[in-house]
């Protein structure tokens, strides 16, 4: 390969990078044609971008950008397929339920949420993360629990003063 070439793809690789929030380094080396096919309409479907790479050319991909990668560099070795998403969580439940029966994809690193998850233990944790709008609406409703519990206390409580005063009265 020629090294125009070479700088083409680790721009477009740079480009792909800066476009979504998250991205999942897995291997899926021993897949055959027709299981990476279905890998890559499963994909397609949940939104989630497969892009097959090589390890040199995805490192420098990843130099070429501001902040520190270095973490995930361990990870580059053998095969590596590159699942990017912008909800982060969504690759972790994919290659959980994929590989229920072959473990393959296999997780070898990933980036999510600002933070550098390495090696296949962490699929656990990825995978319970919450995406943005899952903590907004958990918020929202930790926020509006004791809301509920002062307006019911008031309410009730008005009854009872309201019983008191009917049963002072009629005596």
């Amino acid at each position: 390969m020629k090294k125009e070439d070479k700088s083409a793809i680790i721009e477009q690789i740079a480009s792909v990078l800066k476009e979504y929030a998250h991205f999942y380094l897995a291997d899926t080396a021993t897949l055959n044609a027709e299981k990476t096919s279905e890998l890559r309409r499963t994909c397609f479907k949940q939104d989630i971008r497969l892009m097959v790479v090589k390890n040199t050319l995805l490192r420098k991909a990843l130099e070429s950008l501001d902040g520190d990668y270095s973490p995930l560099f361990p990870a580059l070795k053998g095969a590596t397929s590159v699942m990017f998403s912008n909800t982060g969580n969504a690759p972790a439940k994919l290659i959980e339920s994929f590989g229920k029966d072959t473990g393959i994809p296999a997780l070898k690193a990933a980036y999510v949420e600002e933070s550098f998850y390495v090696g296949a233990g962490n699929l656990e944790t990825l995978v319970n993360i919450k995406n943005k709008n899952e903590l907004i609406g958990d918020v929202i409703a930790l926020l509006q629990s004791p809301a509920k519990n002062v307006i019911s206390a008031l309410q009730s409580g008005g009854h009872t003063i309201h019983g008191v005063l009917k049963t002072l009265a009629e005596r």
